[in-house]
Order: structure tokens, then C-alpha cells, then sequence
């Protein structure tokens, strides 16, 4: 699927409302030997968008590649449709690995959204690759507050539907948000954020793509 710069508000919120119907919340995928973690920052005065994406072994988490894509951001900040912002400059990053990742962990949300196509949703469509969301604080949604020890969880819900996950990714510091993207189930989303996390509050593919999107030559 092409991406699309919306206009107005009204067309994207319209985009968003046909992408939703393509996001598939089950498994499909087979092995899992990269992942590939992204995050986006801005510099809004000169409304360019830079995109962080490392690539490592699912297994023994080593860097197996590293991007910085930069470029105009396309459309204007507002709040649910950021996607219109970042998708454009992940897309670009995704364009020149050596070979695409099996799994992508998005700095954002995946489904726990108001229209349920958070980043994480939103690039897995685009591209048709597994994809999770993983917030550092909750968009939609209601929860119960997890045990402050490291690997408790409650659900992420939005009515009685599960629209994610209230990790504690370190013992006592604030949970993170995690939600099933695209082709993978809500279980095995947080089967993977939990199995990459290190001694730190974000799983390392997703804290190396942050860590490397505020590097700054002297």
C-alpha cells in the first residue's frame, strides 16, 4: 500500500478510518531473526522529521545495521494523526537497509488508539510487515495500575475491547504502553517487547533507535 499525505484533518481522519480495516491482529509471520526498532523526533522550527531505525538480531540483540533518514515533515502536528507526520520519513529509512527487518518495535502506539491506527498500525499496513507500538505514556484507554516489579502487566482496554498493554519494564518507574500493530497478535507483542527489554526502561531496539536519533556531532 502507497502512503498518502492527506490535505485536511477530515481527509486523514478518513484515511485512517479505511487503513484501520486492514490492520490484522493475529500472528503471521514465520521466524523472527531481526527487529528493527524506530523512533521519530522533530525540529519543529524547521519542520524537518528525523527518523532513528537500528536493526539487530532477535536473538543476541547485536546492531546488525543502523539509519538516520531526515526530511521535510509533510503535514502539521496534531494530535491522533502524527502518523501523517512520521510515516513518510520511517518509510524513507526502511527504503535503504540492505534487506527489510522481520519485526518492527515503533516508538508510539500500534492499535491503542482512538481509531486504532497508531504509527505502529500505520507503517504495518504500508508495508506489510509485523509491527508493535510501544508508548511511554497511554493515548486511549483505561487500566489498572501493574505490581511494581519488572514483567508485571495488566490490559490495556477500551470498552471490552484489549487495545493493548500496561507493561513494568523495571521495577518501580512509570509502564510502558504496549499494542499489537499489524500481523501480530497482543500476546505475542508483548512476548517480544518483554524478551528485548535490558536494564533499562525501553526494550533495546527501540531505546537504541531514541538514543541514536539525539546524537549530535560536536
Amino acid at each position: 500500500m502507497e502512503h498518502t499525505t492527506p490535505s485536511t484533518a477530515k481527509e486523514a481522519i478518513a484515511i485512517q478510518q479505511e487503513m484501520r480495516k486492514k490492520v490484522i491482529l493475529r500472528d503471521i509471520f514465520q521466524d523472527i531473526r531481526t527487529i528493527a526498532g524506530i523512533d521519530v523526533g522533530y525540529d519543529v522550527k524547521a519542520n524537518m522529521s528525523k527518523c532513528a531505525l537500528v536493526v539487530m538480531d532477535a536473538k543476541s540483540l547485536d546492531i546488525k545495521q543502523s539509519v538516520i533518514a531526515i526530511e521535510e515533515s509533510p503535514f502539521p502536528y496534531i494530535s491522533c494523526l502524527l502518523s501523517f507526520r512520521e510515516a513518510p520519513v520511517i518509510l524513507k529509512a526502511l527504503s535503504v537497509l540492505e534487506r527489510q527487518p522481520d519485526l518492527l518495535m515503533i516508538d508510539g502506539q500500534g492499535v491503542a488508539h482512538p481509531r486504532r491506527l497508531g504509527i505502529a498500525a500505520h507503517i504495518g499496513v504500508l508495508t506489510g510487515l509485523p509491527s508493535i507500538g510501544i508508548a511511554k505514556s497511554r493515548l486511549c484507554g483505561s487500566y489498572k495500575e501493574p505490581s511494581s516489579s519488572k514483567g508485571s502487566y495488566t490490559l490495556l482496554t477500551d470498552k471490552d475491547e484489549r487495545i493493548g498493554t500496561v507493561l513494568r519494564s523495571r521495577d518501580n518507574v512509570k509502564p510502558l504502553f504496549v499494542s499489537a500493530g499489524h500481523k501480530i497478535s497482543q500476546e505475542t507483542a508483548l512476548e517480544w517487547v518483554i524478551k528485548t527489554l535490558g536494564k533499562y526502561r525501553l526494550p533495546e531496539p527501540t531505546r537504541l533507535a531514541d538514543k541514536l536519533s539525539k546524537y549530535k556531532k560536536n
